[in-house]
């Protein structure tokens, strides 16, 4: 028995040494190391020797099995390591990692609860490029070169007629000059401005959004706003108009709902007046009809500027609008 043994273990030990894949590997664990494999078949022979050598074969028996199991292993970790080596340095039967699920980023989100508000008020969605000429961003607008409003953008100007927009309401032009009236359409995208404080980034989002079509009144836009706040908000929010001043709207104003920080009692984010203004808003001026065609005797129509960024601040709670481009994954992670 003790020649069986000694023969098993050398033919085991070149069929193993012979294997040169993982698939190789299985067939030699089945063979040898398996439940009805050849070590296995040396261990269901000792019930057929004599009493007295039952002992000594088990032990030697057992102790193949071991040196088999030791060589396998031994092996199987070498033809990992050569594999890897192979890729690169990449062992693809470690493990993977299992990462955290990710999600739209919180300014994300309610823009894309905007747009959805405003659809389904039946607003089109368009967008346009962020580095606009001067004409569709001032000129068309009703702000020639010489106009002081020129001065509330804080203007990022890549040469004499080219800029980074700073607002979404060039796409008013752009819309009108392809279509004609009715117009029911909302622009969202990125702005430029050179601000920057607890309220205000370089960079932010905007959702323009005009109406132009016959016999159109304040109060509809009045109408159109209060619905919008209320389903972004509640029906409970209070809001108020207040008279204001756009080059390219007349009459304008500028739409504040009640702090929701501080609930209306005063705080750092509302200047201490418990208002804080979301959104810029009027009737469109007749000049800016008048650079893209349309005669203002027979149309009219509304526009009005919401701040993504402004109203996130306002759903969540969030007294600092930094705070949604520091990329801090324990803020992030509560969106």
């Amino acid at each position: 028995m003790d020649e069986a043994i000694t023969t098993l273990r050398d033919e085991a030990l070149v069929a193993l040494d012979a294997c040169g894949d993982i698939d190789g590997l299985e067939a030699f664990r089945i063979k040898y190391l398996g439940r009805n494999g050849a070590v296995s078949g040396l261990m269901r022979s000792l019930p057929g020797l004599a009493p007295e050598a039952r002992p000594a074969f088990g032990r030697d028996a057992n102790k193949l099995k071991q040196e088999i199991e030791a060589a396998f292993t031994a092996r199987r970790e070498n033809l990992a390591v050569n594999a890897a080596a192979d890729r690169g340095g990449v062992d693809i039967t470690i493990p993977g990692r299992c990462l955290p699920g990710g999600h739209s980023h919180p300014v994300s989100q309610v823009s894309l609860e905007i747009c959805d508000t405003f659809a389904a008020m039946g607003f089109d969605i368009a967008e346009g490029p962020d580095v606009e000429t001067d004409f569709y961003n001032f000129e068309a607008l009703n702000i020639p070169s010489h106009h002081p409003a020129r001065d509330m953008h804080d203007t990022f100007y890549v040469s004499d007629s080219t800029l980074l927009r700073t607002h979404t309401s060039p796409m008013q032009i752009r819309a009108m000059e392809a279509r004609r009236p009715p117009l029911r359409m909302i622009a969202p995208g990125k702005v430029y401005r050179c601000d920057s404080d607890v309220t205000h980034t370089p960079m932010f989002h905007q959702v323009e959004g005009f109406l132009v079509d016959e016999d159109v009144s304040f109060a509809d836009l009045k109408g159109v706003l209060s619905l919008f706040i209320a389903r972004v908000f509640s029906v409970d929010t209070a809001i108020r108009f207040r008279p204001s001043y756009f080059p390219f709207t007349e009459p304008s104003a500028e739409v504040d709902i009640a702090c929701v920080i501080c609930g209306g009692k005063g705080c750092r984010v509302c200047k201490h007046t418990g208002w804080i203004e979301i959104l810029g808003a009027g009737m469109i001026d007749p000049e800016v009809f008048r650079s893209v065609g349309y005669d203002p005797e027979e149309v009219s129509g509304f526009a009005f500027g919401i701040g993504a960024e402004r109203i996130a601040m306002l759903k969540y709670g969030i007294d600092d609008i930094r705070l949604f481009y520091e990329n801090d994954h324990r803020f992030l992670s509560q969106f």
